[in-house]
């Protein structure tokens, strides 16, 4: 029997970044709000205390702070011929669970998409012509809104979390120092860049000779002690060089939990319930508006949650399975090309190379999560690629988050992976080599989409999320060009050898690659080729909001966060002004 809890004004789905802070604004003005974790309640002394933080084999390959996909999970193919099997060992992407979400284990990549990534379909297109966004498949498009619409919203995040880093536009100024390709911005970082290690600095040095732009890459590892703007303090990173996959037991790392959840979770008219899974959003006979969410809590009870407002607030395939479940928009259609829901489901293309030197000791161990020398020079639309066959870029960072000695011991591939020359080579250049990241865009394609399985159900007798995906042609061109220039700065730097890898086809879900999957439930101006409207606003179920990066119509280059919150702000900017004062009515019309 199913048990039906009071009504509230707002229910999320999912509890971490998005969910904390629109829970925050929409408390804020007096609204009453449960939020809804499926897994369990985690903060700072319990789960990730500087005590126990620093256990590679705990939280990197026992994976303590991920989704446990030997019973849930989705399931995966390169292309539609294919028959799509069950994800049920963690490796390409990292599937973040409990309270926090993935901004626990996140490294604090904080950044900025260019403006030309907010009008990637419309810019290119009038430079490059029609072919270059929809020849070979293409589906790119751009967002309802522009740079200058999201600047104040990157701005409020930034501070929230304290971000660390140098600006290069402010108002139009170029700033010495800081990214000469940014989107212009209202004011300077909250605090300045993190300290560069000996192998960042070898590679700025070595870029700026070259004529590239070297900078410190924008980070939420905190610099110097920092109070936000809801009083939530922060401590100086420590440069532990335990960031990604991992907590921070020293408060230097911004996450929901260090920045909003304790001003949050102060508002009597808040309550937050873990360990409570969303099974389906439930909508009124006609279909037109929803009545709230079933869920089932941990004693296996199911539960009516109804509400005015629903938000699907949980990871980016999470909402996108949840749509589809609950039947709210239509599926997408890779024959007919038809339907919304799952359609441009794009990735990240990251490529590497791993640099040894000769006699240079670059001390590994002192890293942190963004600790990076970055160019943008062949990111985004920075270079010209007329006659290159492909649009985007990469940005190229000397990043060192750290030397762990399972994960993150590098040898020449020219010595193997086992006997005695790897054995001499692990002794000799852990202390010698670094890896460069060539993160680069994904364009989304016809081919790339999310949709339900017909097969795999999960633990309550549902499909399983379906993802069909490959590396469309652009994106290997591109990772093969920029990987080459990469390759390039690293022997300027002094390199005894380079290990240059390109991002190849096929994708494979073994190897750990990036967890910036993102699309599926698009934002846009037309109902024809998005989920949401520009507020966030589903088209179809007008009391249904979505978030979080799965509103992405295509990837950029950089690491998602940034554009979430600012993504976030702008709709709730809109909700607060607008949509409370008119219930249940379109923001935009279809």
């Amino acid at each position: 029997m199913t048990i039906t809890k009071p009504k509230v004004d707002v229910v999320f789905v999912g509890f971490g970044w998005t969910a904390s802070l629109m829970a925050h604004e929409l408390c804020g003005e007096g609204l009453t709000a449960v939020a809804l974790e499926r897994a369990a309640a985690r903060d700072t002394p319990d789960s990730y205390a500087t005590t126990f933080d620093q256990d590679e084999l705990r939280y990197n390959w026992r994976h303590h702070l991920f989704q446990n996909t030997t019973y849930d999970t989705l399931t995966v193919r390169n292309n539609s011929s294919q028959v799509a099997l069950p994800y049920r060992k963690v490796g390409a992407f990292l599937l973040g669970t409990g309270v926090g979400g993935s901004g626990v284990h996140w490294n604090g990549q904080h950044w900025r998409f260019l403006p030309s990534d907010i009008k990637a379909y419309s810019h290119n297109r009038e430079r490059y012509g029609m072919a270059s966004v929809r020849g070979d498949g293409l589906t790119v498009q751009d967002y309802p809104m522009s740079y200058d619409d999201l600047e104040p919203h990157y701005a409020r995040f930034e501070s929230l979390c304290g971000v660390s880093g140098k600006a290069g536009n402010i108002r139009g100024k170029i700033q010495a120092g800081g990214n000469p390709f940014e989107g212009q911005r209202s004011g300077e970082y909250p605090n300045p860049p993190l300290e560069m290690t000996y192998a960042p600095s070898l590679f700025a040095k070595a870029a700026s000779e070259m004529g590239y732009h070297p900078f410190p890459q924008p980070a939420s590892n905190i610099t110097r002690p920092y109070t936000n703007v809801l009083g939530a303090q922060m401590g100086k990173c420590t440069y532990c060089g335990f960031c990604e996959r991992f907590g921070c037991g020293n408060y230097s790392k911004a996450t929901p939990q260090t920045t909003v959840v304790p001003s949050l979770m102060m508002m009597p008219n808040f309550e937050l319930r873990t360990e409570s899974e969303v099974l389906k959003v439930e909508r009124t006979p006609d279909g037109k508006h929803a009545t709230g969410v079933t869920y089932v809590d941990s004693a296996g009870q199911e539960i009516f949650q109804p509400a005015d407002i629903v938000v699907l607030s949980a990871y980016q395939l999470h909402n996108v399975h949840l749509m589809l479940l609950s039947g709210i928009g239509k599926p997408y259609d890779p024959v007919s090309g038809e339907g919304v829901v799952g359609r441009n489901y794009s990735y990240q293309t990251l490529s590497l190379a791993n640099v040894f030197m000769g006699d240079k000791i670059l001390n590994p161990f002192i890293g942190a999560g963004a600790l990076a020398s970055c160019i943008d020079d062949f990111n985004g639309d920075n270079f010209d690629h007329t006659g290159l066959g492909f649009i985007g870029g990469s940005y190229v960072a000397a990043m060192v988050t750290g030397g762990r000695p399972i994960g993150q011991l590098v040898t020449p591939k020219r010595v193997g992976t086992w006997g005695a020359d790897w054995k001499r080579s692990a002794a000799h250049d852990y202390l010698r080599s670094f890896t460069i990241y060539i993160s680069g865009a994904s364009v989304s394609t016809k081919q790339n989409y999310l949709d339900l399985d017909p097969t795999y159900r999960d633990k309550f007798g549902r499909p399983m999320l379906r993802m069909t995906f490959d590396f469309p042609k652009n994106d290997l061109k591109m990772a093969e060009y920029v990987t080459g220039k990469t390759a390039e700065i690293a022997y300027k730097m002094g390199a005894r050898e380079v290990d240059a890898m390109p991002r190849k086809a096929p994708f494979d879900v073994a190897p750990y690659q990036t967890t910036h999957t993102c699309g599926g439930t698009v934002i846009g101006d037309d109902p024809k080729t998005s989920v949401v409207n520009p507020y966030s606003q589903s088209w179809d179920v007008p009391n249904l909001f979505v978030t979080g990066a799965g509103l992405f119509p295509q990837n950029a280059a950089y690491n998602p966060t940034n554009t979430i919150a600012a993504l976030l702000y702008y709709s709730v900017e809109r909700i607060k002004s607008q949509y409370l004062k008119a219930p249940g009515v379109p923001m935009v019309s279809a």
